[in-house]
This record gives structure tokens, sequence and C-alpha cells, in this order.
């Protein structure tokens, strides 16, 4: 798989950015995803703040993460314009039949894919040599574009994880 993401991230947002990163209980097949694209560029583009557009971009990535940005440099997002957000990954996993907000499931890449690990058998999956240190790890975590590009996707050991789980299993 290409995981050069960057790439596709919008080059005219600036890089504090507010992002939100929405990881699914499972892989979109390619027709979910193209609607899924649709219905992002659509939500995105409409996207306001108490009646003022808002810069904001919508994508999926890797099949399973949606990713939500708002440029808050000429809007910043409200309470409301971020509700309307939550509204619309609701209506996806509703529409979908997925879980977008499950922060006990964690995302690594084994193998060239995007596995999916309960946190409570990520300490197995290390003494089991499933995955390791250098595992590629999804940070959802991440709160900017800045963050988005340079933290989301970390070797474990790098991670906020580390702590947990790497001294644990050693």
């Amino acid at each position: 798989m290409n995981w050069n993401y960057k790439e596709l991230l919008p080059a005219d947002f600036a890089a504090d950015s507010r992002v939100w990163v929405y990881q699914s209980s499972r892989l979109f097949t390619m027709g979910e995803a193209l609607q899924l694209e649709d219905l992002l560029n659509h939500f995105a583009a409409n996207w306001k703040s108490h009646g003022t557009p808002v810069k904001g971009f919508g994508t999926l990535f890797f099949g399973q993460f949606i990713i939500l940005m708002a440029d808050e440099s000429a809007t910043g997002v409200s309470g409301c314009s971020t509700d309307s957000s939550v509204r619309l990954i609701k209506d996806i996993e509703a529409l979908y039949k997925v879980n977008m907000f499950d922060r006990q499931s964690l995302a690594f890449v084994v193998k060239d894919k995007v596995q999916v690990l309960p946190m409570s058998q990520v300490k197995y999956a290390l003494e089991n040599k499933f995955i390791d240190a250098d595992t590629i790890y999804f940070n959802n975590l991440v709160l900017t574009k800045e963050e988005l590009e340079n933290n989301w996707m970390v070797p474990l050991k790098d991670s906020w994880l580390a702590k947990r789980v790497l001294t644990a299993a050693n």
C-alpha cells in the first residue's frame, strides 16, 4: 500500500489547522469509499460556523480513516460547527454500520495493511511478536495539520502508547 498521505493534504491550509481523525471499525468497500468521498467533499464545501463558511477539508485515508480539517485562519470553528461534523460521523456510522468513536481500538501497519487491535490485546501482540517497538502506529490523537503530517503514523516506540505498553511488555 502507498502510505504517502501527506501529499494529499491541502497545501494551502495553515500548519495549525484543526484536525479530527476518526478510525472506522472496519475497512470501507470501494463503493462505500467513493460514496464517502462525495459525502465528505459535500460536507467540507458547506461547513459553516455561525453562518460563515469554514475553510474545510474531508477525506478518507487508507479506506479506514476519516480526516476532517478546518483552517481557522479565516473562520474559527465553533461548538455548533464541531457538532455538525460529529453529526456527519454519526450519520456515517449508521449508514455503513461501523463504529467511528471506539478509542480502545488501536491501528497499526502490519504486513503492509492496517490492522486494528483492541487496547487490551496490545501487550499480547507485543509478547508474541505480532507487533514490536518499530511497528507503525496510527496516533489518532493528533490535533493539527502539522501533527497529522509529522506524528500521525509513527513507530510505536515514539508514540504516547509506548509508555503504557512497551515497558509492561518487557
